[in-house]
């Protein structure tokens, strides 16, 4: 039988996960995939034992080169621009550009380039679980 969650009786909380918050006063930046971006860490990696990492990544100024076919490691990776712009290109041929407002739901294993961005921009990214790998790969046959 299912159980039923009730406001008298929340679902049980895994003893390593815990409560997170990252205020914009003090931010933490860590380091990340690509040297020319900022990656800053909301703490979500450690509150959920690296079962999903958050994190707000912002660029000072645009790419000068695509960054080549690649996959992710991981389960999802979900992206929500937050300013300015990214052009990706994806294995099936279609060519997107994920500007503020927009968001971008990426499974793991997907083949996709980064052709362009914004000269500045911000967007966070979320990604399950924390760890996610980036494998560069051959672009797709056309």
């Amino acid at each position: 039988m299912a159980s039923v969650l009730t406001a008298d009786k929340p679902a049980a909380t895994p003893a390593k996960k815990k409560q997170a918050w990252a205020s914009s006063k003090s931010p933490k930046f860590v380091q990340g995939r690509r040297a020319f971006f900022k990656y800053r860490e909301l703490g979500v990696t450690e509150a959920s034992d690296g079962s999903m990492r958050a994190q707000v990544t912002s660029a000072t100024q645009g790419m000068s080169r695509p960054t080549g076919w690649h996959y992710h490691v991981c389960e999802s990776q979900l992206v929500f621009m937050l300013s300015g712009w990214v052009d990706l290109e994806f294995e099936d041929g279609e060519r997107i550009r994920v500007e503020a407002g927009d968001s971008l739901y990426i499974p793991g294993g997907l083949r996709h380039n980064e052709i362009g961005t914004s000269d500045t921009f911000e967007l966070l990214e979320v990604s399950v679980p924390a760890d996610m790998g980036t494998v560069p790969c051959d672009a797709p046959t056309k």
